[in-house]
């Protein structure tokens, strides 16, 4: 079953791994659809994620940044907490205070595509935000979805959480609850939590690193393949 989330502001999507972002993102506009769209979620009660101070959030930004360029420069294998301390001209302690591990750092540098994407299907224009039909919306949400990972894909990977926490997290739930949105006003008598689940399962970071990398699939392909699989999906 879905649950719908209270309508707060929008926050940083991984602020369970790495604090707030510095700069939000402006209230969303109001919603167009029923009710149970989905909004970002606050994983947070107020008192415990105070605003960062003018100051670390300055600190903050200056680490992104550092951490941006040197996955710029050698990739995302050779990012490291010490790299980024030295890069950044800080302790490592620091990095550690600011984002807790490397995989907090990691989400840290995917907030804002993941941001903006929320934005975009939440309040954003058709047929990725409301105005489409829901089947339109679904056939446009993957194909989107699919290709902001392709052109991050080493980062995605890196950042994955482990398996026991993966499909909790903060980002895959705001998708699914989306996807389950869209397949409850297509179809409401499907079991739309299992067709949730198969869709989300074919834009995994891990299958399209198989697929593209190793079997040498194009994304085009595999966005033929997103919108055939959604056809079958709510006939």
């Amino acid at each position: 079953m879905c649950i719908t989330e209270p309508d707060h502001s929008p926050v940083s999507l991984v602020s369970g791994y790495s604090g707030l972002m510095s700069t939000p993102l402006p209230r969303f506009p109001k919603r167009q659809e029923p009710s149970d769209e989905p909004v970002l979620m606050e994983l947070t009660a107020p008192s415990e994620a105070p605003q960062l101070r003018a100051d670390a959030a300055r600190n903050r930004a200056r680490l992104l940044e550092a951490a941006a360029h040197l996955v710029e420069e050698h990739g995302v294998a050779k990012l490291t907490m010490d790299a980024v301390a030295a890069a950044a001209s800080v302790g490592k302690g620091t990095v550690f205070r600011r984002f807790g591990d490397r995989t907090g750092l990691l989400m840290a540098l995917l907030d804002h595509t993941e941001q903006r994407f929320q934005t975009d299907f939440i309040s954003g224009p058709p047929p990725l935000g409301p105005g489409a039909s829901p089947v339109e919306r679904l056939h446009a949400f993957g194909c989107r979805a699919l290709r902001q990972a392709s052109e991050q894909l080493d980062l995605y990977l890196a950042a994955e959480p482990e398996a026991s926490r993966r499909f909790g997290s903060a980002p895959y739930r705001v998708r699914f609850m989306h996807v389950c949105m869209l397949l409850r006003q297509a179809d409401p008598t499907t079991d739309i939590e299992l067709v949730a689940q198969t869709l989300m399962g074919y834009l995994e970071p891990a299958l399209l690193h198989h697929l593209t990398r190793q079997r040498g699939m194009s994304i085009e392909r595999l966005e033929a393949g997103w919108h055939d699989l959604v056809e079958r999906s709510t006939r």
